[in-house]
């Protein structure tokens, strides 16, 4: 569209008004979120190209499987009320069940779903857009698309990477770190980039390295190098995986995973845990441990920790915690931010101790999208409301035949710690026999009712 001196001219001006009167808030604060910038853009583009709301509204950013869940849930338990699910995405491709597509398992088909297909099912609306900024005080999301307004925003963005540790804020070398050695735990491009790698692969050592905190997929690392070690076995490949830990023993599935790794792999795969890593060299291919040690490697995927999504500072909701930078700053039991609570905090920002996983994320969707819908009826939530999500986990040790063990756990709350934990957990770690060969059906059987519940 071409614009006249004049339009020009009255755009900029509207600019330069919304920058002098309008604050970008920071932290935890509840101010307005509007730049000039994008107060520019929307005035440009106007509301987003959908149907005007007809009743409350309910905007959810980031369509991962807690954002998708909740979008069919409210919907399902409340069809009067208007939905808008928004991703920057224009397909959706899932971390769970990935490392068996990179090791070549299953097509990447099986991982690869369509988000309009959930709108169609759902009934809800699906916007494909990317949000500049939120404006609390209005209301108001900001998108590339247009402006879309709220009564309840719902901020499900997932997690980001934190290279800090690595690189001392060296952008130049995290850049590298992220192009050369993706970690492969944000399913798209990453998971496209570690199935190259490794159908690539020729000899040599494969590096996987394992964060400290709570990040997402706590058994995926170790997954990953069953099967990429399996991968070498089968194709006959001169190779060995070197599992860099940072924590002192292998975070989930221990007995499961510890027996595959000697039981399987005694000869490709080399844990190394309490491994603190003080230097990368992305050009010589040389990681330099806390210890001194000097590891030098042929390819590799490096998960650094994890935080949440940069979105949660951009709406002036996050905090931080000791492992995990800028989570959301919620009540724990309700789900809504402190201090303003039309916007909820779901999935992997939330900073409860439950697993960053997709089955915990759908389970606990289900129950936020409950609240919500009794919130927009006028109740008021508290910790009487609150119910535990579950997380159930499959994890792969080997492809032929596929053998899986797994995880089945509650949480609940510890007054005296202020925290919560595990309750009610099982786990099922011998994969060398019938139960293995059963959980391996389990797993796959898993993904697709995931699929199921999302779309």
């Amino acid at each position: 569209m071409a614009l006249s001196r004049r339009s020009l001219m009255k755009l900029t001006g509207l600019a330069a008004v919304s920058v002098a009167t309008t604050a970008c808030a920071s932290g935890t604060s509840g101010g307005p979120q509007v730049a000039g910038k994008s107060a520019a853009t929307s005035a440009l583009l106007g509301a987003a190209p959908i149907p005007a709301a007809k009743g409350q509204r309910v905007v959810i950013v980031g369509a991962g499987p807690s954002g998708l869940t909740i979008a069919k849930n409210i919907k399902k338990a409340n069809p009067k009320i208007d939905v808008v699910l928004m991703d920057k995405r224009s397909v959706f491709m899932s971390g769970f069940i990935s490392n068996l597509v990179a090791t070549g398992v299953l097509p990447l088909e099986f991982i690869t779903h369509d988000f309009l297909e959930g709108a169609r099912n759902g009934n809800y609306t699906f916007l494909q857009a990317t949000v500049h900024e939120i404006d609390r005080t209005s209301k108001t999301v900001f998108t590339n698309e247009g402006t879309v307004k709220y009564d309840v925003l719902v901020l499900a963005p997932g997690i980001d990477y934190d290279y800090s540790k690595w690189t001392k804020g060296d952008l130049t070398l995290e850049k590298e770190l992220r192009t050369k050695f993706p970690a492969a735990f944000i399913a798209g491009s990453e998971t496209l980039s570690l199935k190259a790698k490794i159908e690539n692969f020729e000899e040599g050592v494969f590096v996987q390295t394992v964060p400290g905190g709570n990040y997402r997929c706590l058994p995926g690392p170790y997954e990953r190098s069953c099967l990429i070690a399996d991968y070498f076995k089968r194709n006959k490949i001169n190779g060995k995986v070197v599992i860099l830990d940072e924590n002192p023993n292998i975070t989930i599935k221990t007995d499961g995973f510890h027996s595959a790794f000697t039981k399987l792999y005694g000869d490709y795969i080399t844990y190394m845990p309490s491994t603190t890593i003080t230097s990368i060299d992305p050009f010589k291919k040389r990681i330099v441990t806390e210890l001194g040690e000097e590891i030098d490697f042929t390819d590799a995927a490096l998960y650094p920790r994890v935080r949440g999504n940069r979105l949660l500072e951009l709406a002036g909701v996050a905090k931080d915690s000791v492992f995990n930078k800028a989570e959301a700053n919620i009540d724990p039991f309700t789900y809504q931010v402190i201090g303003d609570k039309n916007v909820f905090c779901t999935g992997d920002v939330r900073p409860m101790g439950f697993s960053k996983s997709a089955n915990t994320a759908n389970t606990e969707g289900v129950i936020v999208a409950k609240n919500i819908v009794k919130y927009l009826a006028g109740e008021e939530l508290s910790q009487k409301t609150w119910s535990s999500p579950l997380t159930v986990c499959y994890s792969a040790v080997n492809a032929d035949p596929l053998r899986a063990i797994s995880v089945n756990a509650g949480y609940a709350y510890d007054e005296a710690k202020k925290s919560f934990g595990f309750a009610n957990a099982g786990t099922m770690e011998k994969w060398d026999g019938a139960e293995g060969v059963a959980g391996g059906k389990g797993l796959i059987e898993w993904g697709k009712g995931l699929y199921r519940e999302m779309f």
